[in-house]
């Protein structure tokens, strides 16, 4: 008893650093750039207000979604030296904080989404919410090598989210930044995992490396990455992105390949610095793609 009271004592004390590294900050980013995105992309005027809640509300579900799959792999993180420090496993915040702050969060997002702006985007948060707290967190993740690729549909969702709040339905040009967000998350993923095997393996998570060794995550990594540069080419191709940014995806896209390409052909055992180098450009990548499509869609908005 006396365990447990000290337990909750300690995790009273955790401060609002702690929660707001439970929503991964740096995730949370990334979903907000590349929903705004959508958001921007988007026929129609944008309305100031409109866009801010959309903003926030889908910021406040991807920091659930966080605070949510932090507190399922708690016994993960625990184990892993990357992950180790993170508010759980360090002790800063129990498991049952952890997991009312993400419901709570996630449940006033939705709610403020589907009152403030529309019921198809509030659907369609809570869709991704689920999927990436169910459907990987607790489901693939532990089962399956596919499970970045499956799960990085959650991931992808952000700009159709974007595009829903300010139309109220689906276009075609979302489910395309949907498709290349989906094509990116496997080998910025594996680049990453090609460097932790070892640890992915001592927390029995299955990842790509672990289970079918890493001269064919190598291989799937530059073949992801092919495609990837192909299909980014598409919302130029299509007419709702100009030259510009047929260019910079070109020009990307050869990058992310060439360096995928030095992973394919380092040894095993030394493709530590070339996996490196692949998934911190990955991260580059997936910015400046989508923001040269970001700059390219303000004239058009502004010019309405």
């Amino acid at each position: 008893m006396q365990i447990n009271r000290s337990i909750l004592l300690r995790g009273s004390y955790a401060g609002i650093v702690d929660y707001v590294a439970l929503t991964k900050p740096r995730v949370m980013s990334l979903v907000v750039f590349t929903a705004l995105v959508g958001l921007m992309v988007a026929p129609g005027d944008v309305d100031h207000f409109a866009a801010a809640v959309a903003l926030v509300c889908i910021a406040a579900g991807a920091g659930a979604a966080g605070a949510l799959n932090m507190w399922y792999d708690a016994d993960i993180d625990a184990v892993m030296a990357r992950t180790a420090m993170r508010p759980i496993p360090s002790g800063r915040v129990s498991r049952p904080e952890a997991l009312v702050f993400g419901l709570m969060l996630g449940s006033c997002a939705i709610l403020a989404l589907g009152t403030l702006l529309n019921l198809a985007a509030a659907a369609l948060l809570a869709f991704t919410i689920f999927f990436y707290v169910v459907v990987y967190t607790m489901w693939l993740k532990r089962r399956t090598p596919q499970n970045i690729v499956i799960g990085g549909a959650a991931g992808a969702l952000p700009p159709v989210i974007g595009w829903v709040a300010a139309t109220g339905s689906v276009g075609i040009e979302p489910l395309i930044l949907f498709l290349i967000i989906f094509l990116w998350t496997p080998p910025h993923f594996w680049a990453l995992s090609l460097n932790l095997a070892g640890e992915y393996a001592r927390a029995g998570v299955p990842m790509l490396p672990v289970v079918a060794g890493k001269a064919e995550t190598k291989r799937q990594i530059l073949l992801y990455s092919v495609v990837l540069a192909a299909t980014s080419l598409t919302p130029w191709a299509l007419g709702f992105a100009g030259a510009i940014y047929g260019a910079a995806a070109a020009m990307l896209g050869a990058i992310m390949i060439f360096l995928a390409w030095q992973v394919r052909r380092s040894d095993d055992g030394k493709e530590r610095q070339p996996a490196r180098r692949l998934f911190v450009f990955s991260m580059l990548y997936l910015v400046l793609l989508f923001g040269v499509l970001l700059m390219d869609a303000v004239p058009s908005v502004q010019s309405h």
